[in-house]
């Protein structure tokens, strides 16, 4: 029960009462002491018994807002989102586990690799050719491919029919007769091409179906028939052409038939003799050994001119590189082709060398004398048939010659 104060007692009986119960009203309960330990059981009670705790209540929760119409779609939306996502990935996950689109995508890969490696290799390449092109003034993609089917043609008629060769032969002598009369001719000579083609001709069918002896006596009537045109033209054109010019032209004349068709036609006397398609085979793969060895070092390695004046582009490198093709190649084939000594290869190797690079820069200094670079355009990327029988015509004279010393029996 509550104490009265001093107030409380003065005051009169019903105002004293009044103020009483409105001091307990508002009188606030001392709290609790909070509950730390065990809680001991109310005596009397059981271990079953449920214990009773006198916790304060606890507030209740603020009210949850109300979500907004757009918010709660949203929500809703979100399951079918992620269910999408999930599907989504899983087609990824298929395509990506999927053997034949992963087989697809490496052949692809591997596609489009090898493009560029062929790209780039055609890239270096063109600018490969294009330096010795400017260097050369050839085109050497198509001067290979030219040399590769001249050579093909060459070597399968002097294995299986010889007479298709000696029409290969008769085909390359008058050619080279008809580019090198007309390229006198540009320089101011005068030369009969008729004649020329006819004792060119002449001779190369002499070779073949005439005994050798004959071929000389070919020979002589062939310079004669040149020379008696070229008089009776100049007689019949009556201009004054000076005496020196008309020894010239006559001369000009015999030194035509003497240089190609005379000595295409030894090699075709060659072919006639027993293995002699051998020794033209020998040679001739000598000759091109010795050029393709000067090009080769002439291209990689060339400083020191060999003969500014007749040739330029001919260096003493190139010259190296020419003498140890030739040497190989020439004992080879004198060991494995001739059936020869070793040492009989290496002068094969040394003359065809000589003979070679006489006729080459014989050649040279006959272009530049003219004021010309080939003696035609007719075989690209090699000029002219003359420009590619230069070495050729000499060394056929040489292996004739050296077919007789190294043979067996020779009936000529």
């Amino acid at each position: 029960m509550s104490e009265l104060t001093p107030d409380d007692a003065a005051a009169p009986g019903g105002d004293a009462e009044a103020r009483r119960k409105a001091r307990e009203a508002i009188r606030v309960p001392a709290p609790k002491p909070a509950v730390t330990g065990p809680v001991a059981a109310a005596p009397g009670a059981t271990s079953t018994d449920p214990v009773v705790l006198d916790v304060p209540p606890v507030p209740p929760l603020p009210p949850v807002p109300s979500v907004p119409a757009a918010t709660a779609a949203a929500q809703a939306a979100e399951p079918t989102l992620g269910a999408t996502a999930t599907v989504a990935g899983g087609v990824a996950a298929e395509v990506e586990h999927d053997p034949n689109a992963s087989l697809q995508a490496h052949l692809r890969a591997a596609r489009e690799e090898f493009e560029s490696q062929v790209a780039n290799a055609r890239e270096q390449f063109e600018h490969t050719n294009e330096l010795i092109k400017q260097r050369t003034g050839r085109d050497l993609i198509v001067a290979t491919l030219i040399g590769i089917g001249i050579g093909v043609v060459v070597v399968a008629s002097l294995i299986f029919i010889k007479w298709i060769f000696v029409v290969f032969a008769l085909a390359a002598v008058l050619t080279g007769t008809f580019e090198l009369c007309r390229a006198l001719q540009a320089a101011g000579y005068r030369l009969d091409v008729v004649p020329q083609l006819i004792s060119a001709a002449a001779l190369v069918g002499a070779a073949w179906f005439f005994d050798p002896s004959l071929l000389w006596v070919t020979l002589f009537v062939g310079i004669a028939l040149v020379l008696v045109w070229r008089m009776i033209a100049q007689m019949s054109a009556q201009d004054g052409r000076r005496y020196d010019k008309v020894l010239r032209d006559v001369l000009t004349s015999a030194f035509v038939q003497l240089y190609v068709p005379f000595l295409a036609a030894l090699a075709v006397v060659l072919v006639r003799q027993d293995g002699g398609e051998w020794w033209v085979l020998a040679f001739i793969i000598v000759a091109v050994a010795s050029d393709t060895g000067a090009y080769i070092a002439g291209i990689s390695f060339g400083k020191h001119p060999m003969a500014p004046r007749i040739s330029p582009k001919k260096t003493w490198e190139g010259f190296a590189g020419a003498v140890l093709f030739a040497l190989v190649a020439g004992v080879l084939l004198g060991i494995f082709m001739l059936q020869q000594e070793w040492w009989v290869g290496v002068i094969l190797g040394v003359v065809i060398l000589g003979t070679g690079t006489v006729g080459d820069l014989g050649e040279s200094m006959l272009k530049r004398d003219l004021g010309i670079k080939d003696m035609s355009s007719w075989i690209p990327g090699h000029g002219g048939v003359l420009d590619r029988l230069d070495s050729i015509l000499p060394s056929a004279a040489a292996a004739l010659a050296l077919y007789v010393i190294f043979s067996p029996v020779v009936v000529l």
